[in-house]
């Protein structure tokens, strides 16, 4: 099992606004940042989101995702309808979470949402972390990282610098 985080950051290192909107980052969403998000779907086979970011999503337009979702929340206690093939509401801790998409056939999850991607950090159960830098400042906001009881290292594999000034750093688990 391989929990891959991709998540956009303001340079203050915020991923939304206090209220959960992130309509300062839509401005970076150029071809070169489609075009990475889209490798990403293409090498995982499940979605795992928190109720905030979940909600958040269902404001969309549209459902934008192909891949099934589960949304890790113990106050939802069911998904619209339109979407009860394609969203399942669990509510586990992330190791028993893994285990259990794990003996469900799934294999590389993309792990978002802020409480989420922490409560991860925080059993070290992330083996990807993929972090865009858009170049604005928020002031403040939901911070992609919080408190560790233990340092979590990363290897450094590289870094992208896209032509509207987004920057885009890859990590992986270093498990040594």
């Amino acid at each position: 099992m391989k929990s891959i985080v991709y998540i956009g950051t303001s340079l203050d290192g915020f991923i939304a606004r206090n209220d959960g909107d992130f309509d300062w980052l839509a401005q970076f969403a150029n071809d070169e940042a489609i075009r990475a998000y889209e490798e990403l779907i293409n090498r995982i086979d499940a979605i795992v989101m928190g109720r905030g970011t979940f909600e958040k999503v269902l404001s969309f337009p549209s459902w934008p995702y192909d891949k099934k979702v589960f949304v890790l929340s113990a106050s939802i206690q069911q998904v619209p309808d339109m979407l009860r093939e394609k969203v399942s509401v669990l509510s586990m801790k992330p190791a028993g979470l893994l285990s259990f998409l794990s003996g469900e056939g799934f294999s590389n999850i993309y792990i978002d949402g802020g409480k989420v991607i922490q409560s991860f950090l925080q059993e070290d159960l992330v083996d990807e972390l993929i972090v865009s830098k858009a170049p604005v400042l928020i002031g403040s906001g939901i911070p992609l990282f919080g408190y560790l009881a233990a340092d979590v290292s990363f290897n450094h594999i590289r870094t992208e610098v896209q032509s509207n000034g987004l920057v885009r750093s890859y990590y992986e688990r270093n498990r040594k």
